[in-house]
């Protein structure tokens, strides 16, 4: 099983996760002919891409998905609260998630999580190869719930949230009212709750850790790098930043 960010950050956000030649998408918050280009441009063919997940159905997550599947004519999969707000609950293609239920997809099974966010049935995933090797995706959440911990112990590889640093959020350009539903406890994490997460989960089968959703105008680089380089436990030149608008690297959870 392998990963890759095709994109993450306020204006959109995809994964795509390959195993055995077959493919699964988690999120599509870009244009479809953005997201065919960049699957194209992964090296995985369209053919390959066998169903997509909803975390919540903000637009910067959902927009492109309807509209992906339905030409590649795939599933998607969401939880009720999300179709429910999406107008999906007639669309033949979609199919209906349930927390803590996994889903067996592409030689992957896929476990939805839910977690505290300003959307109406949100949900995050831990995706598990048929050897064991776990993968947890994790976004848009304000607060670290015990649940939400006790799910993504023991994965190998993480892709989480390092949206803001509380004192560039606090003096930034955002509304009073925006800037308190990003710090609530059902907006996002900062940099150092994402470090905390790290740090509680941490085991030693955890292999690769990338922060994604980071904030163009609450958060810097260097600072996220700096906040997670000690709970990852690295320099913090080699903390994976995940981007808006380029794709990272494929991490393969084989080793």
């Amino acid at each position: 099983m392998r990963f890759r960010s095709l994109g993450s950050g306020s204006r959109g956000n995809a994964t795509l996760v390959e195993c055995n030649s077959q493919a699964l998408l988690i999120d599509s918050g870009f244009a479809r002919r953005t997201m065919l280009q960049r699957i194209t441009d992964a090296g995985v063919e369209h053919s390959a891409l066998k169903a997509a997940f909803v975390t919540h159905e903000h637009s910067d997550h959902a927009k492109g998905i309807q509209s992906l599947c339905e030409y590649l004519n795939i599933p998607f999969y969401a939880s009720f609260g999300t179709a429910r707000r999406m107008e999906w609950t007639g669309h033949s293609l979609w199919r209906c998630l349930v927390s803590d239920v996994p889903v067996g997809v592409a030689d992957m099974q896929v476990t939805p999580v839910v977690v505290p966010h300003d959307a109406h049935e949100p949900l995050q995933f831990v995706i598990q190869s048929a050897e064991g090797r776990r993968l947890g995706i994790l976004s848009d959440l304000g607060s670290l719930t015990p649940h939400v911990v006790n799910s993504y112990r023991e994965c190998h590889a993480l892709q989480v949230e390092a949206n803001h640093d509380p004192l560039m959020l606090a003096n930034g350009p955002y509304p009073p009212s925006l800037r308190a539903r990003v710090a609530g406890a059902y907006g996002h994490l900062s940099n150092e709750q994402c470090a905390d997460f790290i740090r509680r989960v941490k085991w030693p089968g955890l292999k690769h850790v990338s922060a994604g959703h980071i904030s163009e105008k609450n958060n810097d680089r260097n600072l996220v790098a700096q906040v997670l380089a000690e709970a990852i436990g690295c320099p913090p030149q080699d903390v994976p930043l995940l981007s808006q608008d380029e794709m990272s690297d494929w991490v393969a959870l084989n080793d």
